[in-house]
């Protein structure tokens, strides 16, 4: 992956994204409970645990999207629930697990929506915008996709296109909520090969939600392992977190935990022999 120049508007000015003790729900228990995790600029931390334990709810509150009823976001000093929201969404990016509409778009107009926190209200996009968007395409090995509408792309073409979105806000923290959701093996492969670049490259804080516990201890710097209970289990190294003790008490199922023969990464297989 080639970028003929940096997406982060001041890449020495990055700092660390903090989140300290974050309580969220939805109404009666919560979903997230005293969650407190730090990444550093370049940093990817990769957030795992069984269905409904208050993954994508975190996100959503680093994103502002949910307030928190305990505990704060930090980009640097800065509360981010206090940023303005065009402010906040020109630091943080966030690509959910599934973008609904859209697809008359051409890949062009759907990566220059990532514009839009910088756009006066009905504006147009300048030449500055367009260029920033190109970047981002070529950022995520997409402008070969460009003149195509989004309803014609592959799963895999279409989720590079949408992180081409993302990082045309030039974020500093960007957000994935399982990018590589309903797509092959290449294309696994592809996006999260993509994102490491992109977290070196642009100096990005980015935070990963997966359920392909194995991808996620092959991409991140550091993991956090949540609980059913949206409590943590363990935060650390992959070393530390994927665990058989840590994963079998979270999963509740037998596995068999060994480093991968070439990265030395913990990876997981189940214990299940059929008879």
């Amino acid at each position: 992956m080639e970028v003929g120049s940096s997406l982060t508007p001041h890449p020495s000015s990055l700092g660390m994204l903090s989140l300290e003790s974050l309580t969220a729900g939805y109404g009666g228990a919560p979903a997230l409970c005293e969650f407190s995790l730090q990444v550093a600029s370049g940093q990817i931390a990769a957030v795992i645990g069984p269905n409904g334990c208050g993954k994508s709810t975190l996100l959503r509150c680093v994103a502002g999207l949910v307030a928190p009823s305990g505990g704060r976001v930090r980009l640097d000093e800065d509360d981010v629930a206090l940023l303005p929201p065009r402010e906040r969404a020109r630091r943080v990016a966030l690509l959910p697990q599934h973008f609904v509409g859209g697809d008359e778009l051409s890949v062009e107009a759907m990566a220059l929506l990532g514009r839009t926190p910088y756009l006066a209200p009905y504006g147009a996009p300048s030449p500055h915008d367009c260029a920033v968007a190109a970047r981002a395409l070529q950022a995520t090995d997409a402008a070969g996709l460009s003149g195509r509408r989004v309803a014609q792309l592959s799963g895999g073409e279409r989720q590079r296109v949408m992180l081409a979105r993302a990082l045309a806000q030039q974020p500093r923290v960007l957000l994935l909520d399982e990018p590589t959701s309903n797509l092959d093996i290449r294309y696994q492969y592809e996006i999260l090969d993509a994102i490491r670049r992109l977290a070196r490259s642009e100096n990005l804080a980015v935070v990963l939600v997966l359920h392909q516990i194995n991808l996620a201890a092959a991409v991140a710097d550091v993991m956090a392992l949540l609980n059913s209970s949206g409590t943590t289990r363990a935060c650390g190294t992959p070393e530390q977190v994927m665990t058989q003790e840590n994963l079998e008490a979270v999963y509740q199922t037998p596995l068999i935990v060994a480093a991968h023969p070439q990265s030395g990464r913990p990876q997981a297989r189940s214990a299940w022999v059929f008879q």
